[in-house]
C-alpha cells in the first residue's frame, strides 16, 4: 500500500495547506486530497513541486507498506491464484 506523508511533513513544518496551495499554485483540493491520502492519482510534477517548497525528498513524502493480503498472488506457471479457484 503506497502511504502519503504529506499531513507529517506539513506537521513538522507548521504549515497549512493553504500555505502549501500558495507556495506551489497547486490547487488546494488536490494538495487537500494528497493531505488525507485519498487521492488516486498523483503528479509528478505537484511531487516535484510539494518536495521543493517542504524542501524535502520524495521518499520523505511517499512510502509503501507492504499489503497484508497480496493483490498479485502468482504460481510458477504464471497464472494467478485466482485463475485456478475457476
Amino acid at each position: 500500500m503506497i502511504k502519503l506523508l504529506l499531513s507529517a511533513r506539513l506537521g513538522e513544518k507548521r504549515l497549512t495547506q493553504a500555505d502549501l496551495a500558495r507556495m506551489t499554485g497547486i490547487r488546494p483540493n488536490t494538495i487537500n486530497e494528497l493531505y488525507h491520502e485519498i487521492a488516486e492519482r498523483v503528479s509528478l510534477e505537484h511531487l516535484d513541486l510539494i518536495c521543493e517548497a517542504l524542501e524535502c525528498n520524495l521518499n520523505d513524502l511517499i512510502t509503501r507498506e507492504p499489503n497484508k493480503e497480496p493483490k498479485i498472488v502468482h504460481t510458477r506457471t504464471g497464472s494467478s491464484k485466482s485463475d485456478e479457484n475457476r
